[in-house]
């Protein structure tokens, strides 16, 4: 049974959907502080998704022994800035301002880690626009969705009334919930830990 290190819900859905037997076990890392350190020495986005979704897994493996663990870790880079979750409401409101009419990238990386060493990871970018909405609508749209919003990197769910913020998007759904399900389950197929 493989670990998965992350907190994220839909990840943890996407994996129990999928059929795939795992635990769940998170441990702190300063999301922070990797990120300002990873721009400091002028790594991309790419390799900071990487970087996050690898020190997730190692520092679960640590504690899991003899196990598969999975880190992953999502990124949002609009026009060569990166934005985080929103902290609260008005800074969701806030980034879907700053997304409104433009188009930006979803990095998501997952990484597998076993008894201190990498063995796998990918990367898959999804480019999403989002159409020119009204004030009124993301005022409604913030007011539906609620806290539930702040769990997402871009303030949206697009498996619920996020995917109304949009007016095209090129890339895999999993990518987009932050998980590239396809080629992790072929790893997984390898290692004996889903049936082939």
């Amino acid at each position: 049974m493989i670990v998965l290190a992350s907190g994220s819900t839909a990840r943890r859905d996407l994996l129990r959907m999928a059929g795939i037997a795992f635990d769940a076990e998170t441990l702190p890392i300063d999301e922070d502080a990797v990120k300002q350190a990873m721009r400091q020495s002028g790594a991309s986005v790419v390799d900071t998704a990487i970087e996050l979704a690898e020190l997730k897994a190692y520092r679960v493996s640590s504690r899991r022994p003899d196990r598969l663990i999975v880190g992953a870790d999502q990124m949002l880079e609009i026009e060569g800035e990166w934005l985080d979750k929103p902290k609260n409401l008005e800074q969701a409101k806030d980034h879907l301002l700053h997304l409104r009419n433009k188009t930006h990238r979803l990095i998501s990386a997952v990484v597998v880690v076993k008894d201190g060493t990498r063995l796998w990871h990918t990367v898959s970018t999804a480019t999403m626009t989002m159409r020119p909405f009204t004030d009124q609508f993301l005022n409604d749209y913030l007011d539906k969705g609620g806290e539930g919003l702040l769990g997402s990197v871009g303030a949206y769910k697009l498996e619920g009334l996020g995917i109304q913020l949009f007016s095209a998007i090129e890339g895999d759904y999993f990518t987009i919930l932050g998980l590239p399900l396809l080629p992790l389950l072929d790893f997984l197929r390898n290692h004996n830990e889903v049936t082939p």
